[in-house]
């Protein structure tokens, strides 16, 4: 079924809305208002349910909906004034008004096969995004699991997981959760995908299966994206059924873990295949977070240009102030750029403007603790990044920089600690080399050189690493009395950071150990530096 309005179809099935046969560009949330508006134009929407049905019953202020229906009748060429399709019902909601009348919709393969769907633009059928296009803030609905030999008396672990899954990623602040209520009415609907994803408007779908083979527990997770229907990431835990309890905790924090590297890098892919004119700010940011992470002066720029660019779509946008200090922090940290002290004044400038916008997230308050080593204030670091893990349990990156902040001041048993968590929470982190180079410059500390040397050879060959990390694997090699391999770190050095110094190490690790630091001053100094 398609609803034909004025000049205007839209097409609930295919998430798509058109005007004379040509797609209209909406954001997810704009375009579910629309298709809940026109369902039930036979009587007023009230605010409360748009916000059941559009923002999945989460917190949302009347400025935000007024936005999002302000957009949409701008789609529709309606206005406030005029209130011709969409008519506001002053203090109770809204109600569309325009004559509808239904029409047979285009035939989704017919029109793929044919390379065209509404003027030209293929567009997959039941998409949680016109054409698979990017846009909005993520969303994500987790299923109850599909149980499989399982005895009555742990049954219950198929609706007991998936709900303390969704209640440990509704601490992201990045990903917008659809609430249990939702999803676990359609128990017996979740093997069909493509009716799941046009209920729940969800652009992810957790679904998992459960299972007791030979008195163990089995928990299989894959995650899929509704609009090219592709699995984006797929794993298999098992324990002995006497530790269901460390399971249980063991899927929430790696399922957390995975989706912070999978669902940013899969969003950033699929933005990089669209119009950059058209991408919002959630879109812009996701590309940014894909340079933000490789530490070269040119992605550190480009991500730059991509937060800027979040941040002219959405003024408000929290996060893309955040990347705009995490970009100024590598500036001064890597010393990009010759003005090292205005980077650090940036970076703490947009820390602080993030956490005006939301002081919740972790995101924010982890770019704020990092501020600080730049001023060598590693005690109210170490506040902020507290924060940062104590709004997410599951931040692999908030435990490595507090694992970083406990190395400054010397505090082996709590540097170590840290770097274990927020290992065992991402061992494929895009910081790997930075836990590794911490861990080994710890160890420089405890005078363990020969660890130090093994550690830190680790961090240097991790994929990513800057020439800081060789840095430390030089002098760690070296202090090890392994010269030939500490030369080979020289090499690898002056060919990133032709203009490298010691200056620039301790800057970067500006440890209080003043007795490790003579040692790595004097090896640094014997290979030139």
């Amino acid at each position: 079924m398609t609803w034909a309005f004025g000049d205007f179809r839209l097409d609930p099935e295919r998430f798509q809305l058109s005007r004379c046969g040509k797609p209209v560009r909406l954001e997810p949330q704009v375009l579910s208002l629309l298709i809940h508006l026109i369902r039930n134009r036979d009587h007023m929407v009230s605010k409360d349910e748009l916000v059941t049905a559009v923002w999945h019953g989460q917190a949302v202020s009347d400025a935000s909906i007024s936005s999002r229906v302000r957009s949409a009748r701008q789609a529709v060429g309606d206005d406030g004034t005029q209130q011709s399709v969409i008519r506001t019902v002053h203090g109770r909601g809204f109600r569309f008004v325009a004559e509808v009348t239904t029409v047979p919709p285009v035939h989704a393969a017919s029109a793929e096969a044919s390379g065209e769907a509404a003027g030209g633009e293929i567009v997959h059928q039941s998409s949680g995004r016109p054409g698979g296009l990017p846009g909005g803030r993520p969303s994500i609905a987790v299923l109850p699991f599909q149980r499989l030999g399982m005895v009555p008396a742990l049954a219950i672990l198929g609706d007991a997981i998936p709900h303390e899954i969704i209640e440990a990623l509704s601490r992201l602040r990045w990903l917008a959760v659809i609430a249990r209520g939702s999803t676990f009415r359609l128990r017996q609907q979740a093997a069909d995908l493509d009716l799941v994803s046009n209920a729940l408007t969800a652009r992810y779908i957790l679904s998992g299966i459960i299972e007791c083979p030979d008195r163990s527990i089995a928990v299989t997770l894959e995650l899929t994206d509704t609009s090219s229907r592709e699995i984006v990431w797929a794993d298999r835990l098992v324990a002995p059924l006497g530790e269901i309890g460390d399971l249980r905790a063991r899927i929430v924090a790696h399922l957390v873990s995975a989706l912070e590297v999978h669902i940013p890098f899969n969003e950033a892919r699929l933005a990089r295949l669209s119009d950059p004119e058209g991408l919002d700010a959630w879109a812009n940011y996701h590309i940014g977070l894909g340079h933000l992470y490789r530490f070269t002066a040119a992605d550190t720029a480009l991500a730059q240009v991509c937060f800027e660019r979040a941040l002219r779509a959405d003024p408000q946008f929290a996060r893309a102030h955040a990347g705009l200090s995490f970009t100024s922090f590598l500036d001064a940290f890597l010393h990009l750029t010759p003005d090292s002290a205005s980077a650090a004044r940036d970076a703490r400038r947009h820390a602080e403007r993030s956490l005006e916008l939301d002081a919740l997230d972790p995101f924010a308050n982890f770019t704020m603790g990092r501020t600080f080593w730049l001023t060598d204030e590693p005690d109210i670091a170490a506040d902020w990044l507290a924060r940062a893990t104590a709004l997410n349990p599951n931040y692999a990156q908030g435990f490595y920089a507090t694992a970083f902040t406990e190395m400054l001041t010397g505090q082996a048993p709590a540097t170590f600690a840290a770097l274990d968590t927020s290992l065992h929470l991402s061992p494929l982190d895009p910081l790997l080399y930075g836990m590794h180079g911490v861990r080994a410059q710890m160890l420089i500390q405890q005078e363990d050189h020969e660890a130090a040397a093994g550690w830190a050879d680790r961090a240097a060959t991790t994929p990513g690493a800057h020439y800081l990390i060789s840095m430390i694997a030089l002098a760690a090699n070296g202090l090890a009395g392994r010269h030939d391999q500490a030369a080979r770190w020289r090499q690898k050095v002056r060919r990133l950071r032709p203009d490298a110094t010691a200056a620039h190490y301790f800057a970067a690790f500006p440890t209080r150990d003043t007795a490790s630091r003579a040692r790595v001053a004097a090896e640094l100094q014997r290979y030139g530096f």
